[in-house]
């Protein structure tokens, strides 16, 4: 097996998520200089803040279509030109609603990105390694994160504009982004798919040329039988349960809370009493420990599986939320030197990292046959940033009327109905190719 090409294409690949990371969390150390720019309310402001999350929800949902009818790569290319775009017109427009624009045209990148670069490296990586390739995208979404959290921590204090200068650095990767594609191969599956085959099996051999026949064979076969059974149509009854699995998988992901914390954690930190530069530093802390977190959850889901890391964060997660809705409703904020509530969230923050962070893009990848993975991939990926947007938009008004306690109690039962749906439901993918998990998930 030739691991330095699926590694190289991987971590090719996984700087979309890099991007994505970054762009989701940027916005957490300019969204204050946003509001009093343009005088925003509340209302306004919690749009601002999710108009990306709705131009993601239109990438995720419409990704598939190019990533099916040009190709992943060709796909990867045309988003890498999004972040880009996206990165200086924001921090260069003076207009709100151009500020928006731009926004959303980041927006369409992160969600596309979400479907198309989990996509291709599940469709190059071995079976064995497939889940550390993979996790590579979420490696770096969280890397994205810290970069951005440390970038605004630095940047601040540039003077009246340094929110633009917050934006605006992330050019420099989407730069990098869209000339490093350049060197990678298409999807042997997507070139095999296409009746391109000798194409698709010569990217196979230089995965492993000792299983590139036998696989391109497999892929074939599968091919064939989904095409006979019910073609491409996610709405055929053969793929009710890749389908179930994806929607209820991507929405327990987000009434984690997990996105409402990444884009509001300085304003959150500062409800409990912490200074503007403490809550930004302790937002740093946040990514920092998301970073570490799912590295270690990349190392061993290989080893461990899916559905056990899975089983691990939903009691921690349940466990910290309903302390953290405890420590609003008792205003216990003075405890450890004022960070009880930067604390259980750091540990909030692990769990999450080294169970849904570090899952979520594996098993979406993993689920659904050659000839509907970029639908359900779609699917999925949409199903999670509708909601994220809906969290986003309502977290400030909900937070504000409703308080910290309530809010974080609501979290707190979301995850307590995932852990339900992890041990009742969820297979365990570990191992398997993806052509033999097809046999057991999906009715022919």
């Amino acid at each position: 097996m030739n691991n330095s090409n699926v590694f190289f294409w991987s971590l090719v690949v996984a700087l979309g998520g890099f991007l994505f990371g970054f762009d989701t969390a940027v916005i957490s150390g300019a969204e204050k200089a946003i509001q009093q720019l343009w005088g925003l309310s509340s209302v306004e402001h919690g749009f601002t803040i999710a108009v990306a999350l709705i131009g993601t929800v239109f990438g995720a949902i419409f990704g598939g279509i190019p990533s099916d009818r040009l190709g992943r790569r060709q796909t990867l290319v045309w988003i890498a030109v999004l972040y880009l775009v996206s990165a200086l017109g924001a921090a260069l427009t003076s207009n709100w609603y151009a500020f928006m624009l731009f926004r959303f045209l980041g927006g369409l990148g992160v969600g596309a990105s979400s479907v198309t670069a989990p996509l291709y490296i599940s469709e190059v990586a071995p079976a064995a390694k497939r889940g550390q390739m993979v996790a590579m995208f979420q490696f770096n979404i969280v890397f994205g994160i810290l970069a951005a959290y440390l970038s605004n921590y630095l940047l601040t204090g540039l003077g009246e504009n340094d929110w633009r200068w917050m934006l605006g650095v992330q050019a420099a990767p989407a730069l990098a982004f869209f000339l490093l594609l350049f060197r990678v191969p298409e999807s042997p599956r997507w070139l095999i798919g296409q009746g391109r085959v000798e194409e698709g099996r010569a990217v196979l051999r230089r995965v492993d040329a000792r299983t590139a026949d036998q696989l391109t064979t497999d892929i074939l076969t599968t091919n064939a039988a989904d095409a006979a059974a019910g073609g491409a149509s996610l709405l055929a009854a053969q793929y009710r349960t890749p389908v179930m699995l994806a929607v209820l998988f991507a929405l327990f992901n987000q009434v984690s809370g997990i996105n409402a914390i990444i884009y509001y954690a300085p304003r959150i930190f500062e409800m409990t009493g912490l200074g503007k530069s403490s809550a930004l530093l302790s937002s740093a802390g946040l990514g920092l420990v998301n970073f570490v977190f799912t590295l270690l959850a990349r190392q061993v889901i290989d080893q461990f599986g899916r559905r056990k890391l899975m089983l691990i964060g939903s009691f921690g997660l349940i466990a910290t939320l309903a302390l953290v809705a405890w420590a609003f409703y008792s205003e216990n904020f003075t405890a450890f030197g004022g960070m009880l509530v930067p604390g259980l969230l750091f540990v909030y923050i692990a769990f999450f990292a080294f169970s849904q962070g570090a899952v979520i893009w594996v098993f979406i990848s993993e689920i659904f046959p050659n000839v509907v993975r970029a639908k359900g991939q779609a699917l999925g990926s949409s199903t999670h940033w509708v909601m994220a947007a809906v969290i986003a938009f309502a977290f400030p008004p909900l937070a504000e009327r409703l308080g910290g306690g309530n809010t974080f109690a609501f979290f707190c039962a979301m995850m307590v109905l995932q852990l339900l749906f992890v041990w009742r439901l969820m297979p365990e993918t570990k191992g398997t190719s993806l052509e033999q998990l097809e046999k057991t998930l999906v009715l022919h």
